[in-house]
């Protein structure tokens, strides 16, 4: 006897792939590492923003830090694209018209961003929604200030939203022409940003949501400052 075939509607998958906070599709899924609970991206980190607490199972996910606990989940994005059909082209269109909506408008703003610089490369994501950004060096004050970590001479630039911290010390570096071992600190709003964050990630996490309206994006630089 042939074996009969079930059909399965995308309403059967919901559980899993909906968001606990929006209780929408999940977008961009993030993963708590210390629970297994998976939430959209942009729900998760504005949660953090005011709990440490993971908001499913109420588990403390990080004492200082629970960003630094979170993990996308790119297989799971693909699985969620496949079952529902246009969900891809939407989100794709609605990030483009974002970053379209906040480009900086060169009318009237000097030659600030006729004088950026251009991040990127073939692997840089050229294709990608592009965010512009001011790159300020932070002067330290005192006779022990730093003179190799100056300003730069074009310091505004754009680049895709998925290049990270790392890339702009790089940057940086060869701009300035520091030694290979020399260390920088980025910062946004006064705190230090991880190498592997994104510029995405920094503009919604750090410039937007502690509200801050003005555009492009600014960043600081200086000397790695040892802690320890």
């Amino acid at each position: 006897m042939a074996a009969t075939g079930t059909t399965h509607l995308v309403r059967d998958f919901n559980h899993f792939i909906t968001c606990y906070l929006c209780r929408g599709y999940l977008i961009k899924p993030t993963t708590v590492t210390e629970c297994l609970h998976t939430f959209c991206k942009s729900c998760i980190v504005q949660h953090f923003e005011e709990s440490n607490d993971c908001p499913k199972c109420g588990i403390q996910v990080h004492e200082t830090n629970p960003l630094e606990m979170l993990r996308l989940d790119n297989t799971l994005e693909e699985i969620i694209f496949k079952l529902v059909p246009g969900l891809r082209e939407k989100e794709e269109h609605q990030e483009q018209e974002f970053w379209r909506r906040n480009q900086p408008k060169e009318n009237g703003q000097g030659s600030d961003i006729s004088e950026s610089e251009n991040l990127d490369h073939d692997d840089f994501h050229r294709n990608d929604p592009q965010i512009a950004v001011c790159l300020d060096c932070l002067h330290s004050a005192g006779p022990s200030a730093e003179s190799n970590v100056t300003d730069l001479i074009k310091k505004f630039i754009r680049c895709s939203s998925r290049v990270t911290v790392g890339t702009i010390k790089k940057f940086l570096s060869l701009k300035l022409k520091l030694p290979s071992s020399y260390e920088l600190d980025v910062l946004c709003n006064g705190e230090i940003m991880g190498r592997d964050h994104t510029l995405e990630f920094i503009y919604m996490t750090r410039w937007r949501l502690h509200g801050e309206n003005t555009y492009p994006m600014v960043l600081e630089y200086r000397p790695r400052i040892d802690f320890g």
